[in-house]
């Protein structure tokens, strides 16, 4: 088992200063600042695509007049954390960034027609007045911290899926959310793709009957062999990067877009695809997991890929309906109804109910599962396509105050669900799970995997 551990505001000139108490050796963090003052910044995933911002595929939404648009503050700008911010510019203005790689930042800003602010602490760019909204594309062991300061700090958030790092993080993100009020779109963006809502759609109005199973598959997680610890690289702060987890040795391989393959940081597929093919399924099943059996196969392989060789999850529902993962198979989701069957991808939504659709259609004005849709906007599907209905979802409930299409909530039980495969799997038997009081009943090893130690001066609290 896994065991859960400054620039200041840059100059008019567009420099930004190292502060003198920060280093990038392996040292244990300083303590924490006050509120607005913690040492924090991150980055997420792998560099944008050649020729990435010129694509046709950056067509945005019709942006509102200079005078009403919003402040965008983007904390994490590796791959998906610039694909976010670039779509989050249809609808205001990017103002300011925060990454703990300076290669990374410098990339960053150089992308953005505006010149925003650039910082290494992520608190400092919440401190702004100028901030109205915030994209967070961290790895995931950082996403819960960050986005429960911007709440409180009144800001409204998207946020990079998977939503946490582990179920007690959810809890306490719900809260908060709760309690301040803000705005929350979660970047599960397969639901704001027509398939996948379609499938959905098509399961929860009866078009297959009743619901008996749903079977995903998410793909092999990542192997590797013992990787050369190196010197951290002058321009990236690995101290502040690594947040909450352990204090490791750097190894390049476990930053940046490959963190997700170790089990500090994240929860491989289970949390990576699962976040969104899970996510799918679990609204179209409209319930709660109640018992969870889990197999997988640990690496042993010394400073290397520790997430599970194989894997196999079965999940039973509070309404009775079997959920299947696997990661060897057809990449997607299967809806297994007693009147037929769906099957629903990133490339296709095909079954003989879809077929029906052509003589007995399902527009989407008569769609139940969520109530905010704007139908003004057009049916898309596919990544970027699809990102572009989600983030103007997000920014349309900013104006309205309503819950998103991918709203924190709901989100955080969606990836309650991939952690309890990957809490049943790690010890390797079956569990109860109470989705009422989000424990294990009687099962102390089991509730004791619900939160991680972390490292101090980076408590998510």
């Amino acid at each position: 088992m896994v065991d859960p551990r400054i620039f200041l505001p840059n100059s008019p000139s567009g420099e930004i200063l190292m502060n003198k108490n920060t280093s990038n050796t392996n040292s244990t963090a300083a303590p924490r600042r006050d509120f607005l003052k913690v040492s924090t910044a991150v980055l997420a995933g792998s560099l944008l695509p050649a020729g990435y911002f010129s694509s046709t595929s950056l067509a945005q939404e019709k942006p509102k007049s200079p005078n009403e648009r919003l402040g965008i503050g983007s904390i994490g700008l590796r791959y998906q954390g610039s694909v976010i911010s670039l779509k989050a510019q249809a609808h205001g203005t990017c103002v300011a960034l925060a990454d703990v790689d300076r290669h990374v930042l410098d990339q960053g800003r150089a992308a953005f027609g505006s010149t925003p602010r650039i910082f290494e602490d992520y608190q400092d760019l919440l401190a702004r007045k100028d901030v109205d909204v915030v994209t967070i594309g961290s790895p995931d062991h950082w996403h819960t911290k960050m986005l429960i300061d911007a709440c409180r700090a009144g800001k409204d958030v998207y946020c990079e899926k998977p939503l946490t790092l582990t179920i007690d993080e959810g809890k306490l993100l719900s809260k908060v959310v709760k309690e301040t009020g803000r705005v929350v779109q979660v970047g599960s963006w397969q639901r704001s793709d027509h398939r996948f809502r379609q499938a959905v759609e098509m399961v929860r109005q009866g078009r297959i009957g009743k619901l008996q199973r749903v079977d995903i598959v998410l793909g092999k997680n990542k192997t590797s062999e013992s990787l050369e610890v190196r010197k951290v690289p002058a321009h990236f702060n690995w101290d502040m990067w690594q947040g909450q987890t352990p204090d490791s040795p750097y190894i390049p391989e476990r930053s940046h877009y490959t963190f997700r393959w170790w089990l500090e940081y994240s929860g491989g597929q289970m949390t990576d695809w699962g976040a969104h093919h899970i996510d799918i399924a679990q609204w179209a099943i409209n319930s709660n997991p109640v018992e969870i059996d889990g197999t997988a196969k640990y690496p042993t392989v010394k400073d290397g890929f520790n997430v599970p060789l194989d894997y196999h999850v079965t999940y039973k529902y509070a309404n009775g309906v079997i959920l299947t993962v696997a990661d060897t198979g057809r990449n997607g989701i299967m809806f297994t109804g007693t009147e037929g069957r769906i099957f629903v991808n990133r490339g296709t939504i095909d079954g003989k109910p879809v077929e029906e659709l052509k003589t007995n259609p399902l527009p989407r004005e008569k769609f139940i599962a969520y109530d905010g849709d704007n139908l003004t906007r057009p049916e898309r599907v596919g990544k970027l396509d699809a990102i572009v209905n989600h983030m103007g979802n997000f920014f349309d409930c900013i104006e309205s105050r309503k819950l998103p299409v991918s709203d924190a909530f709901s989100q955080h039980r969606s990836v309650s669900t991939c952690h309890l495969g990957n809490i049943s799997m790690r010890l390797g038997r079956k569990v109860k799970w109470n989705p009422e009081s989000e424990t294990f009943p009687g099962d102390a090893a089991a509730n004791a995997l619900l939160s991680r130690e972390q490292r101090p001066g980076y408590e998510v609290v």
